[in-house]
């Protein structure tokens, strides 16, 4: 019976050993963070639960108007209005809940095109570096195409020609900056297939598509992940431009480029209209660029001696 009690405690002492080392290693994890890199995830994760459940955060409807109470200042900035606590636009809108809607619509639209840009430069860059010759060639031509051709001027000809909708409008951000990833996979994948675990396992019989999915990618994974963090930020700005121009997001949506152009016009007045918005796009893209370069300071060896 002793001997039971002994085992029993000792297995306790164990599992409460091995849980007390699993927090000693996490706290080493989190201690390498640097804190201004700790204060960026913190914002986006913020930003994140935010566009996730807008709804539940915003206090009124956000397409809700009140023209007499329009342009009411809140009580945090002078004014009187204690009910809106960011106060209402000109058409009596509550701002609060427009700007919660316009941080889940930006972000939103910024995350997909990111995705679309990342997807399709490496399919591309990987079908350059699979089929060489004229194949590659072409591919070549249309990455130096794109960098001749600045973003906002063809985003600028293909609204003016085609229209504008929500998901025609998230394919043209997903078609800016994707020569980058094109020639970044092709020149990895150029150089992964003189390797041995690529010359073997094309020898086994593997088809193409597994060879570059199952494993040339997950060896380029970590430079093409460091690209997506540096371009989300950049989609974030470009879908503010054009929004900002008129030729983004489209009422009754709205988002923070949208939001800073409304506000441009109050400045004298109701400065928060422009400021907040403007506000939140500048630490949202200062935190993704900071950690994006962290990130990239972390993974590359060369840069981490």
């Amino acid at each position: 019976m002793m001997s039971d009690n002994v085992k029993n405690e000792k297995v306790k002492f164990e599992v409460l050993s091995g849980v007390v080392g699993q927090e000693t290693k996490l706290q080493k994890v989190f201690r390498k963070v640097p804190p201004m890199i700790m204060l960026c995830m913190a914002w986006l994760l913020f930003m994140f639960i935010v566009a996730v459940f807008w709804e539940q955060f915003a206090p009124f409807d956000y397409e809700e108007q009140d023209l007499a109470n329009r342009l009411a200042v809140p009580k945090i900035f002078g004014g009187t209005d204690t009910t809106h606590f960011l106060g209402t636009d000109s058409l009596g809108r509550d701002f609060l809940s427009r700007l919660i809607r316009s941080i889940r619509t930006s972000l939103l639209v910024a995350f997909c095109g990111t995705i679309i840009t990342a997807i399709l430069g490496t399919a591309l860059g990987f079908v350059a570096a699979h089929f060489r010759g004229w194949v590659d060639e072409a591919i070549m031509m249309m990455v130096d195409f794109q960098y001749s051709l600045p973003f906002m001027i063809l985003a600028l000809l293909v609204i003016a020609f085609f229209g504008n909708n929500l998901v025609f409008f998230v394919f043209l951000l997903g078609i800016e900056g994707w020569n980058k990833y094109a020639r970044m996979s092709r020149g990895m994948a150029l150089s992964a297939q003189n390797n041995g675990y690529a010359v073997a396992i094309r020898q086994l019989g593997a088809s193409p598509v597994r060879l570059y999915t199952k494993h040339i990618l997950p060896n380029v994974s970590n430079i093409l992940i460091v690209e997506l963090t540096l371009n989300f930020p950049a989609k974030i700005l470009a879908e503010t431009s054009l929004s900002f121009l008129g030729l983004g997001i489209q009422p009754p949506d709205t988002s923070l480029g949208s939001l800073l152009s409304f506000g441009r016009a109050y400045m004298m007045t109701n400065w928060w209209l422009a400021v907040i918005p403007g506000l939140t796009i500048f630490l949202t893209t200062l935190s993704m660029c900071l950690l994006g370069d962290w990130v990239r300071d972390t993974i590359d060896p060369t840069i981490r001696k």
